[in-house]
């Protein structure tokens, strides 16, 4: 197998490749995707100490992913960098090595949500968006499902897509019955799933019982190894900088908007004249 030559091949390689990978290499391949600039920067040492493994696990993934060795493989990382307009985590850094109050903090976060507005531009496309509308218009009706941060997200949908006139429904565990009505959702229907890391085991757990009954499930996560990666026919993937303290929204708030629009050109045009602004 020869190694990808660019970011995105590379990206898809090591999401299809991670379940068969040994831990400390899944290990690897989790790191790889949450921190694409620190595997174009950093040394084959530094690597191994920031993800807790040997040097030598560096080199066996990088084989693994059908590279001679470290350096053809963080080519194709480099290459990404200098690609990108936007250095906002060099800014961030030094934005929090030159903090002198807890209001010098904000700016951090900041420029960490415009850094994730920047991702979503590289790496959400036409298709995933054309893809994903597609299956909630052929809905018979749409069940919203998210937990502790990513609540919002389906608070949001769920208000959107009752504008656009579509039968939504968010599984909030009223009542202690988030099982039972999920247990009811049937194929013809649709789940939407919202999870980050730390990811809400109701959220997963929902999404793989759907998935195994065969109900489409969208999901709304961080990497293509989110547990919610499995069960979904159509991901966006909407990562923010899990260092931080306090991670925006920006992103996956975005993406959900982007999608609202997407399902509104995909309604008839009869339905859309009756739809109201979202």
């Amino acid at each position: 197998m020869a190694g990808a030559t660019r970011y995105d091949d590379l990206a898809r390689a090591i999401a299809d490749a991670y379940p068969s990978l040994p831990n400390r290499l899944q290990g690897l391949a989790r790191y790889a995707l949450d921190n694409p600039d620190a595997m174009a920067l950093a040394t084959v040492a530094e690597i191994a100490r920031e993800a807790g493994v040997p040097p030598s696990a560096v080199i066996r993934f990088a084989n693994a992913m059908g590279y001679d060795g470290y350096l053809p493989m963080q080519r194709v990382y480099r290459e990404r960098l200098v690609a990108r307009s936007a250095t906002y985590r060099e800014r961030i850094q030094t934005l929090r090595a030159s903090a002198r109050d807890p209001g010098d903090l904000v700016q951090p976060i900041i420029d960490s949500a415009a850094g994730e507005l920047e991702r979503l531009r590289e790496h959400l496309d036409g298709r995933t968006l054309k893809a994903a509308a597609t299956l909630v218009v052929g809905a018979r009706s749409v069940h919203v499902i998210a937990q502790r941060r990513a609540f919002p997200i389906a608070t949001y949908l769920v208000y959107a897509l009752t504008q656009l006139e579509l039968r939504a429904q968010l599984l909030d565990n009223t009542g202690g019955m988030l099982k039972t009505h999920a247990s009811l959702i049937r194929r013809d229907e649709l789940l939407i799933a919202a999870s980050f890391r730390p990811y809400a085991p109701e959220v997963v757990e929902v999404a793989a019982g759907c998935h195994q009954r065969g109900v489409p499930v969208i999901a709304f996560t961080d990497t293509p190894v989110s547990p919610l990666a499995a069960a979904a026919k159509v991901r966006f993937d909407v990562g923010d900088n899990f260092a931080l303290p306090f991670r925006s929204l920006v992103g996956s708030m975005t993406a959900a908007q982007a999608l609202v629009i997407a399902i509104g050109y995909a309604l008839k045009p009869a339905r859309k004249g009756r739809a109201r602004r979202t």
